[in-house]
């Protein structure tokens, strides 16, 4: 079942928006080290063995791979992305390339590890089965990904200033769940909740990992000064600060 309703995303412009935000990446990305940690929780991964980081961006868990002792290959879409992690040393091999066109020979990977890359993919279910196919008999798969449901903050925002929200759309957090298992994975769903001082440091921290990609294209006339300085009115807050809330579906071998 695809893991997202669009059936085309166009990876040539997604390559591009993340390749922009290598450099500042690490900045902005404490989602995605929080949900790692997470799915880190599950993973016993002590033997080393080999380690593609499937979707590595920066290199943020390659490295911690393999500082662990793994021998680690860093795959992903963005040229600028592996750049930025060869930079920083953060594996022994890098390699561009699509998940959908999962390179790796068959029975060659001990650990597959891909945190909040799933999400732009086409079709979850062939993905994750490429995955699976690459894997020793003893292997063993990690994976993060969005689900529909995310950023409801966005969502409730612009629809009280009487606009669209410039969100992507995921498939639901049990179809993910569904085919995760049927593919005998242990799944689960958990939201994690981001707090920002600013609606505007909320809006930064998806440009600043690459994530303001839409797979619809870019809309017009998303807000002038005046819109934005009317965020503060409307969006969700806490005590803690302004909210973006994510509905993360996680996986991993039984």
């Amino acid at each position: 079942m695809p893991s997202n309703t669009v059936s085309q995303i166009d990876k040539k412009a997604l390559a591009q928006a993340f390749s922009r935000a290598a450099k500042q990446y690490d900045h902005f990305a404490a989602f995605q080290r929080t949900v790692g940690e997470q799915l880190m929780a599950h993973c016993d991964w002590h033997k080393p063995g080999v380690v593609v980081d499937a979707g590595a961006g920066s290199g943020w868990f390659s490295r911690y791979f393999r500082e662990q002792g793994h021998c680690v290959t860093a795959f992903d879409l963005s040229s600028g992305m592996l750049q930025h992690a060869a930079q920083q040393h953060s594996a022994d091999y890098y390699v561009r390339g699509d998940l959908e066109a999962f390179p790796f020979h068959p029975q060659s990977i001990d650990y597959l590890w891909s945190n909040l890359a799933l999400q732009w993919c086409s079709d979850f279910h062939h993905t994750v089965q490429q995955f699976q196919r690459s894997l020793t008999s003893h292997g063993k798969l990690a994976v993060s990904t969005l689900a529909a449901g995310s950023l409801p903050e966005i969502e409730q925002v612009w629809q009280r200033m009487g606009r669209s929200a410039p969100i992507n759309r995921w498939s639901s957090a049990e179809s993910l769940l569904s085919t995760a298992e049927s593919l005998g994975l242990t799944a689960w769903q958990a939201p994690v909740v981001c707090h920002f001082p600013s609606p505007l440091d909320a809006l930064w921290s998806l440009k600043g990992i690459g994530a303001s990609h839409l797979h619809a294209g870019r809309q017009s006339g998303l807000g002038g000064r005046e819109f934005f300085h009317q965020l503060a009115d409307h969006w969700p807050r806490d005590e803690h600060g302004f909210r973006l809330t994510y509905q993360i579906v996680f996986g991993v071998t039984r």
